[in-house]
C-alpha cells in the first residue's frame, strides 16, 4: 500500500503537491489528542471561543492571495474567481459566530413551581470532517466552523486533490489562538478513512462528496450510533416562466450552469423553459456560453477552466455523446475552444436541447460544463419534471410573478429553493437536501444542533 500521494494539477497535468499519509501511530496520536483537548474546550467560555475563531478567521483572510493560487492550482478554479471563495468562507464563518449565541442558548422552559427546568446544548465530542475538492474550503467551514464554536474538538480529512485546504485551515486556527489539539488536520487513504469513522473517539462525521462515499460512511459508522451529516450533490433544476425577466434568467442561469466549470452539488444541470419564451432563451443562452474563455486557470483572462482531471472530462463527453445519439441537438461546436480534446481536463461548455429524462444527461449527475434544456407547456409539467430526480438539493423558478412562485416552490422536493436566483448559499439559512443529495443540516442556528445533543436539567428546589 502507498505511504504518499500526489495531486496532479488539472492546469498542466504538473505534480503540484507532494504528502505521506497518515502513519498509524500519528492517527491514533490525533485521536488521544483530539479527545483530550476536547475536554477542556468545552470549558471555555462561548464569547472567548467566538473571539479564537473570529482571529483565525483574520489569520485566514490575510493569506487571501496564496490561498486563491493553491485553489487555482490544485482544483483548476481560473484565478479570476478563486478568492472568491475566501471571501465565501469568511461570510460563512462570520455567521455562524453572529449565530452561535442563538444556536446554543438553552431552551429556558415555563416556570414550574419548586422546579429549575432548563435543556442545555452539550458539544457531542470530536468531530470528523470530510471535505471535498470542488469547493474545498466552502463545504469544510459548513461543518468545521459551528463544532468548534460548541465546544467539540475537530479532524478535517480533505481530498488528495487539495491537500494544502486542510493544512492552510489548521494553520489559521492555529495563529489565531486556538488551543492545541482542537483542530487537526489528516491526510488519509480510503481505508485509514473508515478506520477513523469507526474509533470510538469520533462522536460525529460531517461528510461531503459523492453517493457512493455517503454509502461509505454509513456503512463504517454503522452500529455506532453516532450523528451523520451527508450533503451528497445534486442534479439541480432551474425552471423559466414565460413571464420571466428574460435576460436575468438567461446570465443567472447559465451562470449557475457554468460557474466553477459545472463543478458544483448546487449548480444547475437541467433547464425547463416554457414553450413561448423557450426559443428566444435558447439564443440568449448560446450566445452566453460562446462569450466564455475556456483556458488554463493562471490566466487572468480564464473564464472557464479546466475540470479537475481528464477522466472527469471524458464522462461529460460521454454524456453529450450518448444524449447526441438519442435525438439530443448539441448547440456548440467544441472546435470553437480549442483546448478542448479527449483525454484532456479542458472540455468546451455545452447546450443541449431536444433532451428529455430517458437520456443520462437529465438524470444522471454531470458535474461538468453542459446543461440541457426541456422546453415545457405549463407550470405542471415543470413541476413534474423537477422532481422527477433521485436528487433534491436546490430547484430555482424564474417569474415575476413572486406568489405563484412561492406555491410552485412548496411542491417542489427539495432542500433549498430559490426564486430569481441559484448556485447560491445563503448560511443564515439551513443547507440540507432530500433523497439521494443526502440529510442533516449545516449552517444557520438549526446547523449547531448536528453538532450538539440535547442535555435535561430537572432540579427539585422545594425540598
Amino acid at each position: 500500500m502507498s505511504t504518499s500521494f500526489s495531486t496532479i494539477s488539472p492546469i498542466d497535468g504538473s505534480v503540484y503537491v507532494e504528502r505521506n499519509y497518515a502513519t498509524t501511530d500519528e492517527m491514533q496520536s490525533c485521536l488521544t489528542t483530539a479527545r483530550q483537548a476536547q475536554q477542556d474546550w468545552q470549558k471555555v467560555p462561548l464569547a472567548e471561543r467566538k473571539k479564537l475563531c473570529s482571529r483565525a478567521i483574520d489569520a485566514f483572510v490575510a493569506r487571501k492571495e496564496r490561498i486563491a493560487e493553491e485553489i487555482c492550482w490544485q482544483m483548476g478554479r481560473p484565478i479570476r474567481y478563486a478568492a472568491g471563495e475566501v471571501a465565501g468562507l469568511e461570510e460563512r464563518a462570520r455567521t455562524m459566530i453572529r449565530l452561535a449565541d442563538q444556536g446554543l442558548a438553552p431552551i429556558q422552559l415555563d416556570e414550574k413551581p419548586g422546579f429549575q427546568r432548563w435543556i442545555q446544548r452539550e458539544p457531542v465530542g470530536v468531530v470528523f470532517v470530510i471535505a471535498p475538492w470542488n469547493y474545498p474550503y466552502l463545504t469544510a467551514i459548513n461543518g468545521v466552523m459551528p463544532a468548534i464554536l460548541a465546544g467539540n474538538a475537530v479532524i478535517i480529512k480533505h481530498s488528495a486533490q487539495t491537500p494544502l485546504c486542510a493544512e492552510r485551515l489548521v494553520e489559521a486556527f492555529r495563529d489565531g489562538g486556538l488551543p492545541a489539539g482542537v483542530f487537526q488536520f489528516l491526510h488519509l487513504t480510503h481505508d485509514a478513512t473508515e478506520t477513523i469513522i469507526r474509533d470510538s473517539r469520533v462522536n460525529y462525521v460531517a461528510f461531503t462528496g459523492s453517493v457512493p462515499g455517503g454509502e461509505m460512511v454509513e456503512k463504517a459508522a454503522m452500529g455506532r450510533f453516532i450523528g451523520i451529516g451527508l450533503e451528497l450533490g445534486g442534479k439541480d433544476p432551474a425552471y423559466v416562466r414565460r413571464d420571466a425577466a428574460l435576460d436575468h434568467a438567461v446570465d443567472t442561469v447559465m451562470d449557475g450552469a457554468f460557474f466553477n466549470s459545472g463543478q458544483s452539488c448546487c449548480g444547475i444541470e437541467r433547464v425547463y423553459v416554457h414553450e413561448e419564451i423557450h426559443d428566444q432563451f435558447l439564443q440568449r443562452a448560446v450566445a452566453w456560453v460562446k462569450a466564455l474563455q475556456l483556458g488554463r486557470s493562471d490566466d487572468p483572462a480564464t473564464t472557464l477552466g479546466p475540470l479537475v482531471k481528464g477522466g472527469a472530462a471524458d464522462f461529460v463527453r460521454e454524456q453529450i455523446r450518448e444524449a447526441v445519439r438519442q435525438g439530443a441537438v448539441a448547440h456548440i461546436a467544441p472546435t470553437d475552444f480549442a483546448m478542448d480534446a479527449p483525454g484532456s481536463p479542458y472540455l468546451a461548455p455545452q447546450i443541449l436541447t431536444e433532451v428529455d429524462h430517458s437520456m443520462r444527461v437529465m438524470t444522471e449527475e454531470s458535474f461538468g460544463p453542459v446543461v440541457g434544456i426541456q422546453k415545457v407547456r405549463s407550470d405542471a409539467e415543470a413541476v413534474e419534471l423537477m422532481n422527477d430526480s433521485a436528487f433534491g438539493l436546490t430547484a430555482a423558478i424564474f417569474t415575476k410573478d413572486i406568489a405563484t412562485g412561492i406555491e410552485l416552490g412548496r411542491q417542489i422536493d427539495t432542500g433549498t429553493f430559490f426564486i430569481n436566483r441559484c448556485d447560491y448559499l445563503d448560511p443564515e439559512l439551513a443547507w440540507t437536501g432530500v433523497k439521494n443529495s443526502g440529510h442533516g443540516c449545516t449552517l444557520s442556528v438549526i446547523g449547531y444542533q448536528a453538532v450538539t445533543r440535547p442535555k435535561s436539567f430537572h432540579i427539585k428546589t422545594d425540598i
